[in-house]
């Protein structure tokens, strides 16, 4: 049981709850890398001790029935556990997904980091389709109250959240933004108009990038506007408070948090198959994806220091350091009986997160 007691005393430094709880939680995330799946029953049969498969199944509704997990404290885990070089990209964005007639409908803050998006903060939405302004203002007012202005070096996001009072929110904090805005929306044009987006850019040639020299009106405020022409036709049309001329670029860091979902999702932990209905089980559940996340990306980065990742002829990495570090713990943690497989489950794997 030594792989369980240091994984425990290890998130003791990060999250300062109650023993019972952190053995609870070593033991699920440890399960959650056995099973590749979510579903409480099938994390059931991967819990490590001497009591029955329905034993630890009502453990684990237990712990996502009545314990409260505080958001605060794992979004500063997050922090802690990553290291993120400051000032942060921040994503925004929102994923949906059906499972018999419970609609989960997630709204999240993340992170961007080497690729992938770490999830800070999030709110389950009662409804399904697109976030208002008051849902995203309320997102973004926790994370200016948990951390410094200072530490956000932007906010990106999808032609979804848009809108004059999410602009107005944004331009009055001030929290700089890379935001993409549908064609249809109308920028002033210089001369007293205010004409389409892709009106504007019209003539721009596939593949192109125009800068707009000065700000436009976009809803009654002022931004900079930037444009690219993408190869299959299609317009991208970035506004943003400042750096016009990196906004295109910056814009692109966005697609961090589709690696993410892809990672909590299909090529993880099988994010899709939870049955939890609950939004705030649904939400502890978000919470311990959160953690195997880093754990598994810090593993991958370990890894690549001692071995390297393979390229492709294409340039590309074999795998990605999330899916190095997730596979290694796989080959750990099924291999518990093995004294080599558990001397480095436990002073190597777990040691990344100290």
């Amino acid at each position: 049981m030594s792989e369980i007691s240091l994984l425990q005393s290890t998130l003791k430094s990060h999250l300062p709850w109650h023993g019972a709880r952190l053995n609870c939680l070593a033991q699920l995330l440890i399960a959650l890398f056995r099973v590749k799946t979510v579903n409480l029953a099938e994390i059931a049969t991967a819990f490590i001790g001497q009591a029955q498969q329905e034993s630890h199944y009502k453990r684990l509704q237990r712990f996502f029935r009545h314990f409260e997990v505080d958001a605060t404290l794992v979004a500063k885990a997050v922090v802690a556990l990553m290291g993120f070089p400051s000032p942060w990209v921040v994503c925004f964005e929102r994923t949906q997904w059906q499972f018999g007639q419970t609609t989960h409908n997630v709204l999240m803050l993340a992170v961007a980091h080497q690729g992938v998006a770490f999830p800070l903060l999030w709110t389950l939405l009662p409804k399904r389709g697109n976030s208002n302004t008051t849902e995203r203002i309320d997102l973004v007012a926790r994370l200016l109250k948990l951390f410094e202005r200072q530490q956000i070096a932007y906010l990106t996001a999808d032609r979804e959240f848009v809108g004059r009072a999410w602009i107005k929110y944004l331009l009055k904090q001030p929290v700089p933004f890379r935001l993409r805005i549908r064609q249809s929306d109308r920028l002033s044009n210089g001369r007293g108009q205010a004409i389409k987006a892709r009106v504007l850019f019209a003539d721009l040639p596939p593949e192109q990038m125009s800068i707009l020299p000065k700000r436009r009106r976009l809803w009654g405020y002022w931004v900079y506007v930037a444009a690219l022409r993408l190869k299959d036709g299609q317009l991208l049309v970035v506004v943003t408070s400042e750096s016009p001329e990196a906004a295109i670029a910056d814009y692109a860091k966005r697609w961090n948090i589709e690696t993410l979902f892809g990672c909590l999702k299909r090529r993880g932990f099988c994010l899709e198959s939870t049955h939890l209905g609950d939004a705030q089980r649904l939400s502890k559940l978000l919470a311990v994806l959160t953690l195997a996340l880093c754990w598994a990306y810090r593993t991958g980065d370990w890894l690549t220091q001692l071995k390297p990742l393979k390229l492709k002829k294409h340039g590309h990495k074999a795998r990605s350091v999330f899916r190095y570090g997730f596979d290694y713990l796989r080959q750990m943690v099924l291999n518990l009986t093995d004294k080599q497989s558990l001397r480095l489950l436990t002073f190597k794997t777990v040691s990344v997160l100290s």
